[in-house]
């Protein structure tokens, strides 16, 4: 396991506190894993114990929910005159609005939409222009690109990152 953390640099440690600072970390890697392997066993554990049941509530939630939402769709116009909601003794099911978003009509389709805006109402018509710097990095050693980089005020930089790799516990 790799771990990377940017610390401020304290002079004057020795080779042997150096050592000792991986070995404690080593353990405290090892140690780690081997707990989060027990807790990832025991989860296991438990999920296994009530899988069958949460499976079979899954099932009888989404029967309950299809017959529940039927009866509402079909008594609408009845049911859901004053309100958006019916109360029970066990709940309230009802319809609720949801985030507006725009849709294209039949016949229709965004090229046609976009083209249209760009007419009649341009403010609403986007253009992003920004720095390709996917680009720019993949093609940092062409010879035409190269030289223009620092020019334009850029640079490619690579940070050097600290990291300890610990060994496996058995």
């Amino acid at each position: 396991m790799k771990t990377r953390t940017i610390k401020k640099v304290t002079a004057g440690i020795t080779r042997e506190q150096f050592e000792e600072a991986v070995s404690r970390y080593a353990q405290a890697t090892n140690r780690e894993a081997a707990i989060n392997k027990e807790i990832e066993s025991e989860v296991n554990e438990v999920l296994e114990k009530y899988e069958d049941e949460l499976l079979c509530l899954a099932q009888g939630k989404e029967t309950a929910y299809g017959i529940a939402y039927s009866y509402c769709a079909a008594n609408k116009a009845t049911l859901f005159v004053k309100r958006r909601s019916l109360g029970t003794a066990h709940g309230i099911a009802g319809f609720r609005l949801g985030t507006p978003r725009l849709k294209t009509l039949k016949g229709s389709n965004w090229k046609t939409v976009l083209k249209g805006l760009k007419d009649k109402l341009p403010a609403y018509v986007r253009t992003t222009e920004e720095p390709a710097k996917d680009m720019l990095l993949a093609d940092r050693n062409n010879a035409h690109v190269a030289p223009l980089l620092i020019s334009l005020g850029v640079e490619v930089v690579q940070d050097e990152l600290f990291y300890i790799e610990t060994n496996k516990a058995a």
